[in-house]
């Protein structure tokens, strides 16, 4: 039997038992890298990733149970944010600087993490604690002056509510597919299979172990021509939708994501702001969140605007709000708008692109093969991109998408056939 641990205790990388104490102990490779830094010169390969992880192995705090390991990447948003957003309401210059230089370093760090294929927490906790930021600013700079009703206030908290809880819905299952092994070999199985002879399940409820029945039936149904064809149709589409990491047939429209190693169901892209894939089963979640963070944030800057420089109109005193800088509540109210405004624009790009796909019937990841296989076509100024693939007409795409994730009939092999 194990001892307990204790609220500063943890099993480290390496499997032994170690103490928050002891953090700054068996650096070894801090030590040399420090040395070598000293004399000038250069690290051994590997140097920097150990000691990388070693900080993030004993970046913890005590629980219960024992310590529990802190996601480094929560927590620049959380400094930096507030820091950078006070720093630019004390002057026009300062924020001109500091607000065009946010999205800059976003970007950089979000192709940073992408070509590295690596996940993080960075763009979430931006999200979230912009949100809660931005709410927090607004009763404590905004509502005190008098001009924004009781009202309105339980309106634009009824949306950040119901915000989160689509994002919670969001970041379910977007339609993992389980590599469900099966070894069951077909009598009529020829020599010429898959890797390693192993068929693997779809998601329509048709198994690949099918495929080999099916052409058993065609052999006695059909000409020895026509049933060569058919066959070697089959495996060659077989072959296209097999996954080789998941060891599976992928099912139509279905892909792997190589940030969460694992293939999904209609996949559209990895949002890197839920952590999560756009699949199947989340894709409505996903566009109702988009939606309610717009009306939310329009409805608050309209709010905000609306009281620190009464009388004008919002789309103007978004540009000319005289007098903002001389008062630092209003400098910050308003270096806040700003900050919300570059944010919205942002996502209602991402939304209207997510429409304009929904309306053509097809995902970011069909639309960017299409473009790297030159199948497809550019339309409404390149910013969609239709492959004629699944487009069967404006009603009937959207009726498809309001659908997506619903349980579908199953059908055996001998129905189909």
């Amino acid at each position: 039997m194990e001892e307990p641990l204790c609220c500063c205790e943890y099993i480290d990388r390496r499997g032994e038992k170690n103490h928050l104490v002891a953090c700054c102990c068996d650096c070894e490779d801090l030590d040399e890298g420090c040395e070598r830094w000293l004399t000038c010169r250069s690290l051994p390969p590997g140097t920097l990733e150990r000691i990388a992880d070693t900080i993030l192995d004993r970046f913890r705090i005590p629980w219960l149970k024992g310590a529990i390991k802190i996601n480094i990447s929560l927590l620049p948003p959380l400094v930096l944010l507030p820091v950078f957003l006070h720093v630019a309401a004390l002057h026009f210059l300062l924020a001109l600087v500091i607000l065009t230089s946010l999205p800059v370093v976003v970007l950089w760090y979000y192709y940073l993490t992408h070509r590295r294929k690596g996940r993080t927490l960075f763009f979430l906790s931006l999200g979230l604690f912009s949100l809660g930021y931005m709410y927090y600013v607004f009763l404590r700079e905004v509502v005190p002056r008098g001009h924004v009703g009781q009202t309105q206030v339980v309106i634009l908290t009824c949306g950040l509510i119901l915000m989160l809880v689509a994002l919670s819905q969001a970041k379910r299952d977007p339609g993992y597919l389980a590599s469900q092994m099966s070894n069951d070999k077909s009598p009529c199985q020829g020599s010429n299979d898959l890797p390693n002879r192993k068929i693997l399940g779809s998601s329509n409820g048709l198994h690949g172990a099918a495929l080999s029945g099916i052409a058993s039936c065609h052999a006695k149904n059909s000409d020895a021509k026509g049933y060569s064809r058919t066959l070697a149709e089959g495996l060659d589409r077989a072959k296209e939708d097999w996954c080789t990491k998941c060891q599976l047939i992928r099912p139509p429209r279905a892909g792997h994501c190589r940030l969460c190693g694992i293939c999904v169901r209609r996949l559209d892209h990895h949002c890197v702001w839920i952590n999560s894939c756009v699949g199947e089963r989340n894709h409505r979640a996903f566009i109702l969140v988009l939606s309610l963070f717009l009306l939310t944030s329009v409805y608050g800057i309209t709010l905000t605007l609306d009281t620190i420089c009464r009388g004008q109109n919002m789309f103007i005193a978004l540009f000319y709000c005289p007098g903002t800088y001389a008062d630092y509540s209003s400098a910050l109210s308003f270096t806040c708008v700003w900050y919300c405004a570059i944010v919205t624009a942002g996502m209602g790009y991402i939304l209207l692109i997510q429409l304009l796909n929904i309306s053509y019937n097809v995902t970011e990841r069909e639309a960017r093969l299409a473009l790297r296989e030159d199948t497809g076509r550019r339309l409404l100024g390149g910013i969609v991109v239709d492959t004629g693939k699944y487009n069967q007409g404006f009603l009937y795409n959207w009726g498809q998408f309001l659908t997506l994730g619903s349980p579908t009939p199953q059908h055996s092999a001998e129905d189909i056939v």
